[in-house]
């Protein structure tokens, strides 16, 4: 494996060995300490499309495995993280590029999202993309991105104009509507499975206004009238310009619900949040002078030092007359599972509602699609359930408990659906937020996946990404 290294470094690219600090500094900027546990032999970091598929092609010659590593998010092991074999880092294709004709801009796969946005600074423009700062552009991209502006724009990735991708061979190619569209529509939600994309060309939109948002605080019992007012907003959508995440956190010493609310504009206007407003609650809602203020201030949220698990449901909303019976079992299940675990060391459950109205899909078709293609005549809630704890001693515990919050989660889906209070639609998982062990591919529609593999066979014909990545969900026959 120390070829490999060898070999990089005297092709001119740089290489950070075990014993250089920039090693050591590359390995805590991981979301989640086990992520960081992990030790590659070295790290490679390339400064450019040419040198990634130098790296590609160097990879050839040995049988290690690999990594690729954007902002260390994911906190799935071996996904942006490897032990004993090469992790590629990103941090050096870092680029903002604006063109003020057409208003698009170059972004980086090695940038946050509060990087790429401060890289528009005074440009009046914004692009679609994380809602909390620090998450880092390559791996969001490739799972679809769900953003604050979605409603308004679609998942981060339906305003990708063009991929630059190193492709399993080495060479470099352009992914867009007209030059390689399969592969364009497959890396819409396809993951790590195609090839490395080395920049990604945005469509920006239009901000040189101030935005308003912040959170609500609630108490635990107060979880029944927020659940109703979630299903209300996300039934009745009252306004694109407004988002909401609606997280319930347990552990030992918290017991509450953090509503993130942000409003596209310097204040929301008159009943776009009042059924939020009506329940009893602290707020640190403001105006803030720039998005990317609001982004940077959202940071706070991700917590460093822990370890994580995190996993996904998909399920349609209850329609009016079902009201929030099926969104509270899912909330008490929620706390059960976390119940259960709370003696372990540092342990803090978290279920996010986050809603995926009408509006947001229908976005998403109006600028070309993606491969998770869902409906725009249903609307639906995205769940993402995530452990942090401390110790790696209570790895195998929490990762059960994660099993059980996630097959439970997705057994009371369909026993609602059997029992007619919700309908019996399409409903697949949303990749930035699925725990390794779920069934991402057997979710995506038949056509999708078809159009995927299709992709996989005629870009990496000999499965390279599929056997030489140390993570990631494989896309097989």
């Amino acid at each position: 494996m120390a070829d490999i290294c060898a070999t990089l470094e005297a092709g001119g690219i740089e290489i950070e060995n075990r014993i250089s600090l920039a090693y050591q500094s590359d390995l805590t900027e991981y979301w989640s300490t086990a992520c960081g546990d992990l030790k590659p032999t070295c790290i490679a970091a390339p400064s450019s499309a040419a040198e990634m598929a130098q790296v590609i092609k160097n990879l050839h010659d040995v049988e290690t495995l690999f990594a690729i590593k954007s902002g260390g998010h994911n906190p799935n092991n071996g996904f942006a993280s490897i032990q004993d074999g090469l992790l590629v880092s990103t941090k050096n294709l870092d680029q903002v590029d604006y063109n003020p004709e057409d208003h698009t801009a170059v972004i980086g796969p090695g940038l946050s999202w509060e990087e790429a946005q401060q890289g528009l600074a005074g440009t009046g423009r914004t692009i679609v993309g994380g809602r909390m700062g620090g998450v880092g552009v390559g791996g969001y991209m490739l799972g679809g991105g769900m953003s604050f502006l979605s409603t308004q724009y679609g998942w981060a990735a339906n305003n990708i104009k063009d991929f630059e991708v190193v492709l399993a061979n080495g060479s470099i190619v352009h992914a867009t509507e007209t030059e390689n569209p399969d592969l364009f529509m497959s890396l819409k939600g396809g993951g790590n499975n195609f090839g490395v994309v080395t920049a990604y060309t945005m469509q920006t939109h239009p901000q040189d206004h101030k935005v308003w948002g912040g959170n609500y605080v609630y108490t635990a019992d107060k979880a029944p009238e927020i659940l109703t007012a979630v299903r209300n907003f996300t039934d009745e959508y009252p306004d694109d310009k407004a988002a909401i995440i609606v997280t319930f956190e347990r552990s030992l010493v918290l017991d509450l619900c953090i509503l993130f609310l942000f409003y596209d504009g310097p204040e929301p206007p008159s009943g776009v949040f009042d059924e939020f407003t009506a329940i009893e609650h602290t707020s640190t809602t403001k105006t803030w002078d720039t998005y990317y203020d609001l982004l940077n201030h959202n940071n706070f949220f991700i917590l460093k030092g822990q370890r994580y698990n995190i996993a996904t449901e998909t399920t349609p909303l209850p329609n009016k007359t079902v009201g929030t019976a099926p969104l509270e079992e899912y909330y008490e299940h929620f706390r059960d599972v976390t119940g259960s675990v709370l003696e372990v060391a540092g342990i803090l459950g978290s279920i996010a509602f986050q809603p995926l109205p009408k509006t947001f899909s229908q976005k998403a078709k109006d600028r070309g699609g993606d491969l998770l293609d869902i409906p725009s005549d249903q609307p639906y809630i995205v769940i993402e359930l995530d452990f942090s704890y401390g110790l790696s001693v209570d790895d195998s515990k929490v990762d059960a408990a994660t099993v059980e919050l996630y097959q439970g989660m997705g057994n009371l889906v369909q026993k609602n659906i059997d029992e007619g209070l919700l309908p019996d639609v399409y409903r697949p998982l949303f990749m930035n937020d699925a725990y390794y062990r779920q069934d991402y591919w057997g979710r995506i529609s038949p056509e999708s996946k078809a159009l995927a593999l299709k992709t996989r066979k005629a870009y990496d014909p000999d499965g390279f990404f599929q056997t030489r990545t140390s993570g990631g969900w494989r896309l097989k026959d």
